[in-house]
């Protein structure tokens, strides 16, 4: 008997060994929080996260080391907006940009504050002119080919309908000029497994080694464990803002069930329904994305696997990403070619 308990009780310590050997490697952080962005100024990694009533700002010498970091708030919510959603810090012409959205129902909107200093010297916030005023979070600027663009994901109307991906061109950092254009609408099955509404949101530009343009994104409902990542490659030449000289790969590149995962990709070990991700760059900037070869930092939330999935329960994770050549995504029903070859992504806990 006394055999079989220590032999019980070392499976116990060696299951409780795995378990956390598995946890750490997929890179969960104590951080119990949502929607990262972070990005790297010299040797300094800077986060940006919401505080329910404002928005607070990190540093460290490193990703692991963010969610120990002291969090210095940098704008509060004193004209009361309401729900303060994923800020989003990058930075043009050495100044530092945090887009936000906040709002309460069908009145959330896109903010932004601007400082010359990472965690500090804000400016109160600017409700952004998008085109049309829909309902929009999750906004993200980027430069690609000299052109300033904003990326976010909105309603098509008045009504919560379906999350799509809108681009608008750019003429400040915080100015739009023009029209939105829809470059994706959550319309492939394996967007859709979980909906009411069915999602495309979290857009994150990068440029691949071929110069072209990449917005992962977001896909199915954020409150279960079928978020995923998904990408939207632009055809070489493309135009960002012509919805038709977009690629979606086929499949989630980066979740936790097999049944989604495009062709080549394997879901997560240890952490379930990631999303809402973020690319590490040098200044936050897409010119700097990284070449092929060598794995690249990340962040993303997601739920420890053997917790219930609830917004609550979302930790931030360090993990890595490669671009992966000769991806193949298809496509049937639409105009141009049915099939574009290039790089997709490759994600590791």
């Amino acid at each position: 008997m006394r055999n079989r308990y220590l032999a019980v009780a070392a499976a116990l310590v060696l299951a409780a060994t795995l378990a956390t050997a598995t946890r750490a490697e997929a890179g969960q952080t104590p951080l119990r929080a949502a929607d990262p962005s972070v990005l790297r100024v010299g040797g300094t990694y800077i986060s940006v996260q919401s505080t329910g009533a404002g928005i607070a700002v990190r540093q460290a010498s490193s990703t692991d080391g963010l969610a120990a970091a002291p969090a210095r708030q940098v704008w509060s919510d004193t004209r009361n907006l309401g729900e303060v959603w994923a800020p989003e810090i990058t930075t043009d012409a050495g100044r530092y940009y945090i887009y936000f959205s906040a709002g309460r129902g069908s009145a959330h909107r896109m903010y932004v504050i601007s400082s010359a200093a990472a965690a500090s010297g804000y400016t109160a916030e600017t409700r952004m002119a998008l085109p049309d005023d829909r309902w929009a979070i999750d906004g993200a600027m980027f430069v690609f080919n000299g052109q300033r663009f904003f990326v976010w994901s909105g309603w098509a109307g008045t009504t919560n309908v379906e999350q799509n991906l809108y681009l608008a061109r750019m003429s400040s950092p915080t100015t739009t000029t023009g029209a939105r254009y829809v470059i994706s609408q959550p319309r492939e099955s394996w967007e859709r497994v979980v909906g009411n509404p069915f999602i495309n949101e979290g857009p994150e530009p990068i440029r691949d080694p071929n110069g072209q343009l990449h917005i992962v994104y977001s896909a199915n409902g954020s409150w279960s464990d079928q978020y995923c990542l998904a990408d939207l490659r632009l055809r070489a030449g493309g135009d960002p803002t012509y919805v038709w000289d977009w690629y979606k790969s086929n499949g989630c590149q980066f979740g936790s069930n097999r049944a989604t995962m495009m062709a080549g990709w394997d879901p997560t070990l240890s952490a379930n329904g990631p999303g809402h991700h973020t690319f590490v760059l040098l200044n936050g900037d897409i010119a700097t994305s990284p070449p092929a070869g060598p794995r690249f930092p990340m962040m993303y939330h997601a739920v420890p696997k053997g917790t219930p999935y609830a917004w609550e329960n979302r930790y931030w994770y360090t993990g890595t990403f490669a671009w992966w050549g000769n991806s193949t995504y298809t496509r049937a029903n639409v105009p141009g070619a049915t099939s574009s070859t290039g790089f997709g992504l490759k994600f590791f806990e």
